[in-house]
Protein backbone atom coordinates (compact mmCIF):
# COMPACT_ATOMS: atom_id res chain seq x y z
CA UNK A 1 0.00 0.00 0.00
CA UNK A 2 1.10 3.87 -0.19
CA UNK A 3 0.93 5.00 3.22
CA UNK A 4 0.28 9.19 4.09
CA UNK A 5 1.94 9.74 7.70
CA UNK A 6 1.92 13.41 8.99
CA UNK A 7 3.34 14.76 11.81
CA UNK A 8 2.24 17.95 13.68
CA UNK A 9 3.71 18.16 17.36
CA UNK A 10 7.07 17.21 18.85
CA UNK A 11 6.06 13.84 20.23
CA UNK A 12 4.68 12.49 16.89
CA UNK A 13 7.95 11.19 15.35
CA UNK A 14 8.50 9.19 18.19
CA UNK A 15 5.06 7.32 17.84
CA UNK A 16 5.43 7.06 14.56
CA UNK A 17 8.88 5.75 13.96
CA UNK A 18 8.19 2.70 14.74
CA UNK A 19 4.82 2.40 12.94
CA UNK A 20 6.58 3.70 9.97
CA UNK A 21 9.70 1.46 10.68
CA UNK A 22 7.14 -1.55 11.04
CA UNK A 23 5.27 -0.49 7.83
CA UNK A 24 8.25 -0.22 5.18
CA UNK A 25 9.75 -3.68 6.26
CA UNK A 26 6.12 -5.28 5.74
CA UNK A 27 6.71 -3.59 1.67
CA UNK A 28 4.97 -0.73 2.26
CA UNK A 29 5.30 2.32 1.14
CA UNK A 30 5.56 5.51 3.40
CA UNK A 31 5.52 8.89 3.16
CA UNK A 32 5.97 11.27 5.81
CA UNK A 33 4.94 15.23 6.27
CA UNK A 34 5.49 17.41 9.20
CA UNK A 35 4.44 20.74 10.22
CA UNK A 36 7.32 22.78 11.09
CA UNK A 37 6.27 23.69 14.75
CA UNK A 38 8.43 23.14 17.56
CA UNK A 39 11.17 20.48 17.40
CA UNK A 40 8.85 18.20 14.90
CA UNK A 41 10.45 19.05 11.77
CA UNK A 42 14.21 18.63 13.70
CA UNK A 43 13.20 14.88 15.72
CA UNK A 44 11.61 13.72 12.35
CA UNK A 45 15.15 13.82 10.69
CA UNK A 46 16.44 12.93 13.23
CA UNK A 47 14.99 9.32 13.68
CA UNK A 48 15.40 9.35 9.84
CA UNK A 49 11.50 9.90 8.95
CA UNK A 50 12.61 12.17 6.03
CA UNK A 51 10.23 14.10 6.13
CA UNK A 52 8.27 16.72 3.82
CA UNK A 53 7.89 20.21 5.66
CA UNK A 54 4.59 21.45 4.83
CA UNK A 55 3.15 24.44 6.77
CA UNK A 56 3.43 26.01 9.51
CA UNK A 57 2.01 26.59 13.47
CA UNK A 58 -0.48 29.78 13.38
CA UNK A 59 -1.02 30.57 17.12
CA UNK A 60 -2.87 29.55 19.79
CA UNK A 61 -5.94 31.52 19.36
CA UNK A 62 -9.44 29.94 17.59
CA UNK A 63 -9.26 31.44 14.62
CA UNK A 64 -5.75 31.35 13.96
CA UNK A 65 -6.41 27.50 15.00
CA UNK A 66 -8.57 28.02 11.82
CA UNK A 67 -6.70 29.55 9.82
CA UNK A 68 -3.74 27.08 9.74
CA UNK A 69 -6.37 24.06 9.79
CA UNK A 70 -7.62 25.66 5.82
CA UNK A 71 -4.75 26.42 4.48
CA UNK A 72 -2.21 23.19 5.73
CA UNK A 73 -5.07 21.02 4.99
CA UNK A 74 -5.36 22.89 1.59
CA UNK A 75 -1.72 23.03 0.95
CA UNK A 76 -1.32 18.62 2.18
CA UNK A 77 -3.88 18.06 -0.27
CA UNK A 78 -2.52 20.04 -2.97
CA UNK A 79 0.92 18.07 -2.54
CA UNK A 80 -0.67 14.65 -2.07
CA UNK A 81 -2.95 15.11 -5.20
CA UNK A 82 -1.79 12.23 -8.01
CA UNK A 83 0.21 10.58 -5.49
CA UNK A 84 -2.29 7.77 -5.21
CA UNK A 85 -2.20 7.08 -1.75
CA UNK A 86 -3.88 4.34 0.06
CA UNK A 87 -4.65 5.31 3.66
CA UNK A 88 -3.19 8.58 5.25
CA UNK A 89 -3.38 8.51 8.96
CA UNK A 90 -1.48 11.06 12.06
CA UNK A 91 -1.78 11.12 15.64
CA UNK A 92 -4.56 13.54 16.58
CA UNK A 93 -3.81 15.74 13.01
CA UNK A 94 -6.70 17.96 12.36
CA UNK A 95 -5.01 18.69 8.88
CA UNK A 96 -4.39 15.35 7.03
CA UNK A 97 -8.26 13.99 8.01
CA UNK A 98 -9.33 17.11 6.37
CA UNK A 99 -7.07 16.53 3.53
CA UNK A 100 -7.17 13.52 3.00
CA UNK A 101 -11.54 13.56 2.86
CA UNK A 102 -11.01 15.92 0.65
CA UNK A 103 -9.26 13.77 -1.86
CA UNK A 104 -11.51 10.64 -0.58
CA UNK A 105 -8.11 8.92 0.51
CA UNK A 106 -9.52 6.49 3.50
CA UNK A 107 -7.98 8.29 6.73
CA UNK A 108 -7.70 6.98 10.47
CA UNK A 109 -6.49 8.84 13.79
CA UNK A 110 -4.96 8.12 16.60
CA UNK A 111 -5.06 10.18 20.65
CA UNK A 112 -5.16 9.27 23.92
CA UNK A 113 -6.71 12.87 25.26
CA UNK A 114 -10.08 12.30 24.84
CA UNK A 115 -11.09 15.75 26.10
CA UNK A 116 -9.60 17.78 23.21
CA UNK A 117 -13.27 18.55 21.45
CA UNK A 118 -12.63 20.59 18.88
CA UNK A 119 -10.32 18.45 17.38
CA UNK A 120 -11.86 15.17 17.89
CA UNK A 121 -14.56 16.51 16.07
CA UNK A 122 -12.87 17.00 13.34
CA UNK A 123 -10.88 14.20 13.43
CA UNK A 124 -13.31 11.16 14.79
CA UNK A 125 -15.64 12.52 12.12
CA UNK A 126 -13.84 12.35 9.00
CA UNK A 127 -11.57 9.32 10.02
CA UNK A 128 -12.83 5.75 9.40
CA UNK A 129 -10.96 4.58 12.32
CA UNK A 130 -9.87 5.89 15.54
CA UNK A 131 -7.29 4.28 17.89
CA UNK A 132 -6.97 4.75 21.23
CA UNK A 133 -5.78 3.73 24.87
CA UNK A 134 -8.27 0.73 26.09
CA UNK A 135 -8.35 2.84 29.28
CA UNK A 136 -11.01 5.63 27.51
CA UNK A 137 -14.51 4.45 27.51
CA UNK A 138 -15.56 4.24 23.68
CA UNK A 139 -18.39 6.17 24.71
CA UNK A 140 -16.70 9.20 25.90
CA UNK A 141 -16.28 9.47 22.01
CA UNK A 142 -19.45 8.87 20.67
CA UNK A 143 -20.20 12.41 20.31
CA UNK A 144 -17.54 13.20 18.33
CA UNK A 145 -18.96 10.77 15.98
CA UNK A 146 -16.52 8.26 16.65
CA UNK A 147 -19.47 5.35 17.41
CA UNK A 148 -18.29 2.11 15.82
CA UNK A 149 -14.87 3.55 14.36
CA UNK A 150 -12.89 2.85 17.99
CA UNK A 151 -10.26 0.59 17.87
CA UNK A 152 -8.46 0.37 21.45
CA UNK A 153 -5.13 -1.48 22.09
CA UNK A 154 -3.58 -1.76 25.81
CA UNK A 155 -1.43 0.03 27.74
CA UNK A 156 0.23 3.51 26.94
CA UNK A 157 0.92 4.34 23.65
CA UNK A 158 4.71 4.98 24.70
CA UNK A 159 5.33 1.68 25.70
CA UNK A 160 4.88 0.43 22.06
CA UNK A 161 7.01 3.11 20.29
CA UNK A 162 10.06 2.54 23.64
CA UNK A 163 9.61 -0.72 23.04
CA UNK A 164 12.82 -0.84 21.58
CA UNK A 165 14.58 1.81 23.65
CA UNK A 166 17.69 1.25 25.68
CA UNK A 167 19.08 4.63 27.36
CA UNK A 168 21.97 6.31 26.47
CA UNK A 169 24.18 8.00 28.75
CA UNK A 170 25.79 10.17 26.30
CA UNK A 171 22.77 13.02 27.30
CA UNK A 172 24.23 13.55 30.20
CA UNK A 173 27.79 14.63 29.06
CA UNK A 174 25.96 16.77 26.67
CA UNK A 175 23.92 18.37 28.98
CA UNK A 176 26.73 19.11 31.58
CA UNK A 177 25.03 16.60 33.91
CA UNK A 178 26.77 15.01 36.69
CA UNK A 179 25.07 11.75 37.59
CA UNK A 180 25.63 11.77 41.61
CA UNK A 181 23.64 14.62 41.98
CA UNK A 182 19.58 14.99 41.61
CA UNK A 183 18.55 15.53 38.06
CA UNK A 184 14.97 16.81 37.52
CA UNK A 185 13.11 17.48 34.07
CA UNK A 186 10.85 19.95 33.50
CA UNK A 187 8.32 20.70 30.16
CA UNK A 188 6.40 23.53 30.21
CA UNK A 189 2.52 24.46 29.57
CA UNK A 190 2.19 25.35 26.38
CA UNK A 191 1.35 28.91 27.57
CA UNK A 192 3.56 32.14 25.84
CA UNK A 193 4.94 33.51 28.43
CA UNK A 194 6.58 31.71 31.41
CA UNK A 195 6.49 34.44 34.12
CA UNK A 196 4.51 37.81 33.08
CA UNK A 197 1.40 36.48 31.89
CA UNK A 198 1.98 33.14 33.13
CA UNK A 199 -1.48 31.02 33.36
CA UNK A 200 -0.43 28.28 35.33
CA UNK A 201 0.56 29.75 39.09
CA UNK A 202 1.71 26.03 40.05
CA UNK A 203 4.10 26.13 37.66
CA UNK A 204 5.91 29.15 38.02
CA UNK A 205 6.17 28.10 41.95
CA UNK A 206 7.36 24.78 40.21
CA UNK A 207 10.33 26.68 38.45
CA UNK A 208 10.88 28.84 41.87
CA UNK A 209 11.36 25.20 43.90
CA UNK A 210 14.03 23.57 41.05
CA UNK A 211 15.73 26.74 39.92
CA UNK A 212 19.50 26.31 40.54
CA UNK A 213 19.37 22.68 40.74
CA UNK A 214 20.10 20.33 37.99
CA UNK A 215 17.30 20.96 36.80
CA UNK A 216 16.72 20.42 32.64
CA UNK A 217 13.75 22.68 31.13
CA UNK A 218 12.42 21.95 28.00
CA UNK A 219 10.71 24.95 26.49
CA UNK A 220 7.88 24.48 23.71
CA UNK A 221 8.81 27.79 21.77
CA UNK A 222 11.35 30.08 21.48
CA UNK A 223 9.91 32.60 24.08
CA UNK A 224 9.99 29.95 26.46
CA UNK A 225 13.62 29.58 25.98
CA UNK A 226 14.44 32.76 26.31
CA UNK A 227 12.66 33.88 28.96
CA UNK A 228 14.17 30.64 31.21
CA UNK A 229 17.60 31.90 29.80
CA UNK A 230 17.51 35.21 31.01
CA UNK A 231 16.18 33.76 34.31
CA UNK A 232 19.00 32.04 34.90
CA UNK A 233 19.51 28.77 37.22
CA UNK A 234 18.48 26.29 34.29
CA UNK A 235 19.88 23.77 31.88
CA UNK A 236 17.51 24.61 28.72
CA UNK A 237 18.77 22.71 25.64
CA UNK A 238 19.66 24.73 22.43
CA UNK A 239 18.07 21.92 20.00
CA UNK A 240 16.36 18.71 19.82
CA UNK A 241 17.91 16.08 22.72
CA UNK A 242 17.95 12.77 23.48
CA UNK A 243 15.06 13.18 25.84
CA UNK A 244 14.09 9.83 26.36
CA UNK A 245 17.84 8.93 27.66
CA UNK A 246 17.64 11.91 29.78
CA UNK A 247 14.10 10.99 31.26
CA UNK A 248 15.50 7.45 32.06
CA UNK A 249 18.27 8.55 33.61
CA UNK A 250 16.26 11.51 35.58
CA UNK A 251 15.49 11.14 39.54
CA UNK A 252 12.05 13.02 38.85
CA UNK A 253 10.18 14.30 36.07
CA UNK A 254 7.57 17.21 36.23
CA UNK A 255 5.32 18.31 33.38
CA UNK A 256 2.18 20.39 31.83
CA UNK A 257 1.81 17.94 29.49
CA UNK A 258 0.78 14.07 28.76
CA UNK A 259 3.13 12.73 26.46
CA UNK A 260 6.39 12.90 28.71
CA UNK A 261 4.73 12.32 31.72
CA UNK A 262 3.91 8.33 30.23
CA UNK A 263 7.18 8.42 29.13
CA UNK A 264 8.16 8.70 32.84
CA UNK A 265 6.01 6.20 33.67
CA UNK A 266 6.95 3.74 30.79
CA UNK A 267 10.44 4.09 31.69
CA UNK A 268 9.87 4.22 35.48
CA UNK A 269 10.71 7.55 36.52
CA UNK A 270 8.99 9.10 39.27
CA UNK A 271 6.60 11.77 37.88
CA UNK A 272 4.48 14.91 38.50
CA UNK A 273 1.71 15.95 36.74
CA UNK A 274 0.86 20.12 36.63
CA UNK A 275 -1.87 19.61 33.94
CA UNK A 276 -4.47 21.92 35.19
CA UNK A 277 -7.36 20.83 32.50
CA UNK A 278 -9.63 18.41 32.83
CA UNK A 279 -7.85 14.59 33.40
CA UNK A 280 -8.56 11.95 30.58
CA UNK A 281 -9.08 8.34 31.31
CA UNK A 282 -5.01 7.01 30.93
CA UNK A 283 -4.26 9.67 33.79
CA UNK A 284 -7.14 8.59 35.66
CA UNK A 285 -6.09 5.46 35.61
CA UNK A 286 -2.21 5.92 36.43
CA UNK A 287 -2.84 8.16 39.06
CA UNK A 288 -5.41 5.68 40.57
CA UNK A 289 -2.33 2.93 40.05
CA UNK A 290 0.26 5.41 41.94
CA UNK A 291 2.50 5.34 38.36
CA UNK A 292 1.62 9.40 38.43
CA UNK A 293 0.97 11.68 40.93
CA UNK A 294 -0.52 15.18 40.50
CA UNK A 295 1.25 17.92 42.12
CA UNK A 296 -0.79 20.37 44.05
CA UNK A 297 1.86 22.51 45.58
CA UNK A 298 5.43 23.69 44.92
CA UNK A 299 6.35 21.88 48.63
CA UNK A 300 6.32 18.77 47.32
CA UNK A 301 8.87 18.54 44.83
CA UNK A 302 11.92 16.80 46.82
CA UNK A 303 15.17 16.82 44.79
CA UNK A 304 16.80 13.52 45.76
CA UNK A 305 18.20 10.68 44.46
CA UNK A 306 15.66 8.07 43.67
CA UNK A 307 16.04 4.21 43.87
CA UNK A 308 16.06 2.17 40.36
CA UNK A 309 12.74 0.19 40.54
CA UNK A 310 13.67 -3.66 40.20
CA UNK A 311 10.92 -4.74 37.83
CA UNK A 312 10.75 -4.96 33.93
CA UNK A 313 9.89 -2.55 32.03
CA UNK A 314 6.12 -3.44 29.45
CA UNK A 315 7.35 -3.18 26.05
CA UNK A 316 4.93 -3.65 23.55
CA UNK A 317 4.51 -4.55 19.99
CA UNK A 318 4.36 -1.46 17.76
CA UNK A 319 3.09 -3.73 14.95
CA UNK A 320 -0.32 -3.63 17.08
CA UNK A 321 -0.72 -0.28 16.44
CA UNK A 322 -0.07 -0.78 12.91
CA UNK A 323 -2.54 -3.38 12.12
CA UNK A 324 -4.71 -1.28 13.95
CA UNK A 325 -4.46 1.69 11.61
CA UNK A 326 -3.96 -0.39 8.49
CA UNK A 327 -7.87 -1.18 9.38
CA UNK A 328 -8.42 2.38 8.49
CA UNK A 329 -8.42 0.78 4.24
CA UNK A 330 -10.23 -1.96 5.33
CA UNK A 331 -12.77 -0.01 6.82
CA UNK A 332 -12.71 1.83 3.63
CA UNK A 333 -13.15 -0.98 1.29
CA UNK A 334 -16.28 -2.54 2.94
CA UNK A 335 -17.89 0.78 2.62
CA UNK A 336 -17.34 0.53 -1.09
CA UNK A 337 -18.55 -3.31 -1.14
Amino acid sequence: MRVWVDLTNSPHPLVMRPIVARLRAGGHTVSVTARDFAQTVELAQRLGLEPTVIGRHRGAGLAAKALGLGSRSFALARWARGRRFELAFGHGSNDVTVAAAALRIPCATMFDYEWASVQHNVNCRLAGVVVVPDAIPPGRLDRYGARGKVRAYPGLKEEYYLADFEPDAAVLGELGLDPREPIVVVRTPPAVSLYHRFENELFAGVLERVQGSQAVVLPRIESQREELLGAGGFIVPEHAIDAQSLIAYADLVISAGGTMNREAVALGTPVWTTFEGKLGAVDERLIAERRMARLVRPEQIELRKRERPASERVRRDPGVLAGLLLGAAGAALSIVV
